[in-house]
Formats: C-alpha cells, sequence, structure tokens
C-alpha cells in the first residue's frame, strides 16, 4: 500500500495537467457499446474522427482476443481509418518494435478494462510508457475503461471495499501510469458505493481533486478543461483547503475525519475548471 500525506496548496492544484497538451477520455466502466455509443463516439471524434488512427490496448484483461474483437469492431463501425490491437501479454513486449511502431503512427490509444495493476506490472517504466508520454505531450489522445481508467492518476486505486466508511484498511494503493497528476480516480462509483473508499484514497496521497465517474460516464480532459459525457454524474471531491483530518492519529480499521472538503456532483455536459477547481456553469 502507498501512503503519501503532502500539504494541499493552490500551486499543486495549478500545476494538475500543467504540461500535458494530449486529451483524456476517462471512463467510469460498462460503457454504452450497443445504442448511441456517445462516449466512444466522442473517443473516436477527438483523436481524428474518420482520420482516426486507433490502438486498442489489451494489457488489462484475461481475455484480449475477445475483448480486442469486439472494441476493433466497435471503432471501425464508428468510423476509424485504422483501427489496430497491441496485446503485451509480458514486459517484453513492451519494449517490441512493432508494439512501438504502431503506437508511433496512433492519433488515439484507448486502454480496456480489466486488472488496472496489471497494466503498470507490464508497461510502467518500459519503452512503451516513455513513447505513450512523449506523444501524450505531442497531442495524442488516450482513452481508458474501468482498469484503464484507475490507472490514469499518478497514484491508483488496485483494489478497495464499498459501501463503507473511509478508514485507512478500505483500499489498497499502488502507482499509476500518471497521465493526469495530482487526481485521483475511482470507477463504477455511485453502482459499487465507492464514496468511502474513494475519500479515503484522496486524503491518502497528495492529491488535491478526486473524480468518482459513474458507469456509462467519462470526463474529457482538455488542459486544464474537464467535460462530464454520459448517464450518470462524475462526483468530485476537493480537499486542497480541508480544515482537519484525524489521517496522522488513525489506525488502519479506524474512521476517518475530513472537515472542510468540497463537493461537486456534475451529469453529461457540465463543465469543470482544474485550474480554477470550480464548474464553468
Amino acid at each position: 500500500m502507498v501512503i503519501v500525506e503532502s500539504k494541499k496548496s493552490d500551486n499543486d492544484a495549478d500545476a494538475v495537467n500543467k504540461s500535458q497538451s494530449g486529451q483524456l477520455i476517462i471512463i467510469g466502466g460498462a460503457e454504452d457499446k450497443e445504442g448511441e455509443c456517445q462516449i466512444l463516439r466522442e473517443f473516436i471524434r477527438r483523436a481524428g474522427g474518420r482520420d482516426a488512427k486507433i490502438v486498442i490496448m489489451t494489457v488489462a484483461t484475461s481475455l484480449p482476443g475477445e475483448v480486442g474483437s469486439d472494441y476493433r469492431y466497435l471503432f471501425e463501425k464508428l468510423g476509424a481509418d485504422r483501427v489496430k490491437i497491441v496485446d503485451t501479454e509480458q514486459r517484453e513486449d513492451a519494449s517490441d518494435s512493432g508494439n512501438l511502431e504502431v503506437i508511433e503512427n496512433a492519433t488515439g490509444v484507448f486502454f480496456t478494462g480489466g486488472d488496472q495493476a496489471r497494466i503498470t506490472n507490464v508497461l510502467k517504466d518500459t519503452a512503451i510508457d516513455d513513447l505513450l508520454h512523449q506523444k501524450f505531450e505531442q497531442g495524442l489522445v488516450i482513452a481508458g475503461t474501468s482498469a484503464g481508467a484507475a490507472m490514469m492518476a499518478d497514484i491508483m486505486i488496485v483494489e478497495g471495499e464499498g459501501e463503507t466508511n473511509p478508514r485507512l484498511d478500505t483500499v489498497t494503493l499502488e502507482p499509476g501510469m500518471g497521465f493526469l497528476s495530482q487526481v485521483a480516480i475511482d470507477q463504477h462509483f455511485s453502482q459499487r458505493g465507492r464514496l468511502g473508499r474513494f475519500v479515503s484514497a484522496l486524503i491518502q496521497q497528495p492529491a488535491v481533486l478526486g473524480f468518482g465517474i459513474d458507469e456509462n460516464t467519462a470526463i474529457a480532459v482538455n488542459g486544464d478543461e474537464i467535460e462530464v459525457l454520459g448517464e450518470g454524474a462524475v462526483t468530485i471531491v476537493d480537499v486542497a483547503n480541508i480544515s482537519h483530518t484525524n489521517l496522522k492519529e488513525s489506525l488502519h480499521d479506524e474512521a476517518l475525519a475530513i472537515c472542510g472538503a468540497k463537493l461537486h456532483i456534475l451529469p453529461n455536459g457540465y463543465r469543470f475548471s482544474l485550474k480554477k477547481r470550480d464548474c464553468l456553469c
């Protein structure tokens, strides 16, 4: 478990995503794949529309052939120019020249659901990791659903207990892939009652903002601006200016207290400023 204590400050918040010019589509899982496909459609549009060159990363799933084929069919149906699958079963696959070439030529990369720990175990600090960050700074659109959403932050939630109050032992944290800095992310949020574990994760790390994303819902991150997409809502918790927490005094199984946190709940179409830490209503 990773526990990092840090003072939350305005300077930290201003640093969120400051140097990144690519876009992120962070999906809370169970996105619509049979109806209007709003979220997947928006991913393709932002990645170039009919000129989009999409790479599907199946590293998280235990069924890479089936899951990869399903998404390839969907992205081709939505009109992407080219769709390829990169399946990295072992860390050595993350240095494969063929895989690197496919990613080099992509305009959009999509991470499927599965096990987020597998994404970091296989890809973190590899050639693919370096290339993804380089391409992201140059404008690459990176999307991820469920496990593919969890890994987006510097510190990710690996597992945790739902439908409970915040405690240190309700959540396990590990380093994520770091596409979005100073932010905590949780997925399947309302459907699995994850507010308790989410707040516990947020208060244990140097993140100033947390985004709890419902199923068939996403946040589209473009620079300092976030837009909510989909049928659910995004719960945003801001702990930059909390007045009190008992984190230092609490044992692992004791309830956490957090005073002065700020809460936003935003549905489809609403926007949020990472820099101002407020809604753009």
